[in-house]
């Protein structure tokens, strides 16, 4: 049966007392845990995935355009692309990143698992950090293995950055399209969904495999939804929240704290 959402005072509420009683939360996002920090999701209507209005599309769809096949082949093309639509320096940590951060501090939130690569729970304060699909914040020379931030790509005077160190061309350790996770993240993730009590479904659809696959192999863990829209699991949750998730565990923080 379809689960509706409640009033948002009602929603503050029940997500505060789900904090409440929880030990062991674990935190599952996707690119809408960051979108309240200016950064588009995918595939909503005015996410990457779906281009601008007004703008000049690129000549290939964008899961072309972060495939493995496509770096090597058309490696111009990919960091015009990765640039404009992927890196975003500007972005800030927003309250979600914050309190996932202080609820970790507390000893209530034992990891996140994050397919987003912009690096914002670092930056909020979160320790266990589960990157699924990389990070911007990483880039490996592929001639001589040294690896660089994202200064090095963003101060590059050329598109294609290349190794300061030998003249290699840099790739960011970012999980393309054909690219399989890395093992050790894959188990780390495994782990801490098995042994969470809550489980925390923040800003996914639950589209992109692997990754969304993990959030089945809980052991009895309370399922919470926050998406704006439907996802598959929808009924298996406990509670579903359609609010901006920043904004609404920054409450429900509030009122856990009175």
């Amino acid at each position: 049966m379809k689960k509706e959402p409640i009033r948002y005072e009602e929603q503050v509420q029940k997500l505060a007392e789900l904090l409440r009683s929880s030990e062991r939360i674990v935190f599952f996002g996707g690119a809408g845990t960051s979108t309240e920090s200016g950064i588009p999701d995918f595939r909503s209507a005015g996410g990457v995935f779906k281009g601008e209005e007004g703008k000049v599309p690129y000549p290939y769809p964008p899961e072309v355009m972060v495939s493995r096949s496509f770096f090597y082949q058309n490696t111009e093309m990919f960091y015009t692309f990765y640039r404009d639509k992927l890196i975003h320096p500007e972005a800030k940590p927003n309250p979600g990143h914050q309190v996932l951060a202080k609820l970790e501090e507390e000893g209530r939130l034992q990891a996140v698992i994050t397919q987003n690569i912009d690096g914002l729970h670092q930056l909020a304060g979160s320790r266990e950090v589960i990157e699924l699909h990389g990070s911007i914040h990483r880039n490996d020379c592929l001639s001589c293995r040294a690896r660089y931030d994202l200064s090095t790509v963003l101060h590059s005077s050329t598109n294609i950055p290349a190794c300061p160190a030998c003249g290699g061309m840099l790739k960011p350790d970012v999980v393309l399209y054909e690219e399989a996770l890395h093992e050790e993240d894959i188990a780390s993730a495994i782990h801490h969904v098995q042994a969470a009590d809550l489980l925390i479904i923040g800003g996914t659809s639950l589209s992109v495999q692997p990754a969304a696959s993990f959030v089945q192999m809980g052991r009895g863990a309370r399922i919470v939804l926050m998406n704006r829209t439907e996802t598959s699991m929808d009924w298996q949750a406990e509670a579903i929240f359609r609010e901006p998730l920043g904004k609404l565990l920054a409450d429900a923080y509030l009122a856990l704290k009175r």
